[in-house]
């Protein structure tokens, strides 16, 4: 099976988006390899599309994506993942809500193992979990990254976040 990507700069550097031809499955921060089966087309419609609402997110224009996704993971992970698109832009929640919101209260550490395995950042905005003291904890992307993207969102959205 092909995978597309293409390659896009940012405020936070250059991202990696894939698709399987209908959805968009993947966004990585650099650096990223690519894995066999992978092939690189900057005009694939998704992948245009998907570049095109980031570049406008990134630039305080949309607050939300509209974009098909399809992240592999399992029922748990797609789950959280799901959840983690509730969560509005500018607004903060810990890992321990984020598990009581999809129903596993006290699994914590579990929620935060599936939201570390989030193919999509930023659209998936898994960056928007955060200790129970209000401390940044575990990001993909490092903690200077999670730090920028949250900024980001703080400033745009009126305020520095609590962080």
């Amino acid at each position: 099976m092909t995978t597309w990507f293409t390659v896009i700069p940012s405020p936070i550097d250059d991202l990696l988006l894939a698709t399987d031809g209908r959805a968009l499955t993947g966004l990585y921060m650099a650096p990223h390899s690519i894995g066999l089966g992978f092939e690189r087309d900057d005009e694939h419609p998704v992948l245009v599309e998907a570049a095109h609402q980031l570049t406008t997110w990134f630039a305080g224009e949309r607050l939300d994506f509209d974009l098909e996704l399809a992240p592999a993971g399992t029922e748990f992970q797609r789950r959280v993942w799901a959840e983690l698109r509730r969560i509005d832009y500018g607004e903060t929640i810990s890992y321990g809500e984020l598990a009581r919101r999809v129903g596993r209260p006290g699994a914590a550490r579990a929620v935060g193992l599936a939201n570390g395995r989030n193919p999509i950042s930023i659209i998936v905005p898994c960056h928007r979990v955060i200790g129970a003291d209000g401390s940044l904890t575990g990001y993909g992307g490092g903690l200077e990254r999670k730090r920028r993207l949250l900024d980001l969102e703080g400033r745009l959205a009126g305020g520095r976040l609590p962080i």
